[in-house]
């Protein structure tokens, strides 16, 4: 069963700045990314990570070795979408041989961090940051820890709101229970959430 853990984060005005900041880099590596995949149809995140990884690691060296392999995984993700789907007016076999739209990705599109960027210890969140690691004091009702500690982890994702919020979203497997909170769901798999093309994602069509 998959669930997802949504917790808005009470950020300073400091810590906003840096949020944004990571978002604004992050959103720069997809938008540097992207176009590489339309143009030698490869999405494979391995196969983009040997091909892209050292590159956009020595362009980007505050993003850091993890945050780089997320990014790419970012554009992996939204382009095995766009192109793979077959509701997907830009499916490649639709496309036959036309060249393949380019991906922009919007400054507020989501950051993906996993256990080695973020970390939950007591009533400690920490995340990373352009200018390192931000701590948040962060208390979960024990059902909901327990979900975090035991349950597979399957993506992380910062992502904000129309309202300006910063929200973090857990995305777990767990095995069947009866409790759940507002902020704990049943979820289907993340690759069927949300519009097809995300609103933070336009297409741009040679």
């Amino acid at each position: 069963m998959n669930k997802v853990l949504r917790i808005p984060l009470k950020a300073s005005a400091a810590q906003y700045e840096r949020l944004m900041a990571l978002q604004k880099v992050f959103a720069q590596v997809c938008n540097q990314l992207a176009p590489e995949v339309s143009r030698t149809r490869v999405w494979n995140r391995v196969a983009l990570h040997h091909l892209h990884y050292r590159s956009l690691r020595e362009q980007h060296p505050a993003l850091g070795s993890q945050m780089v392999c997320n990014a790419i995984y970012a554009v992996s993700r939204t382009a095995r979408l766009v192109f793979q789907s077959p509701a997907s007016a830009f499916n490649v076999q639709k496309m036959g041989d036309r060249a393949l739209p380019v991906l922009r990705f919007a400054d507020t599109c989501p950051v993906y961090f996993d256990r080695h960027t973020l970390s939950l210890k007591a009533d400690k969140l920490s995340l990373f940051t352009l200018d390192g690691r931000m701590q948040f004091e962060l208390t979960l009702p024990a059902e909901q820890r327990a979900l975090f500690e035991q349950g597979k982890l399957r993506e992380i994702v910062l992502s904000r709101g129309t309202d300006g919020v910063f929200v973090l979203s857990f995305w777990l497997e767990s095995g069947p229970t009866e409790n759940t909170t507002e902020q704990t769901q049943d979820v289907p798999e993340p690759e069927v959430q949300g519009p097809l093309i995300p609103d933070y994602v336009s297409v741009e069509v040679a």
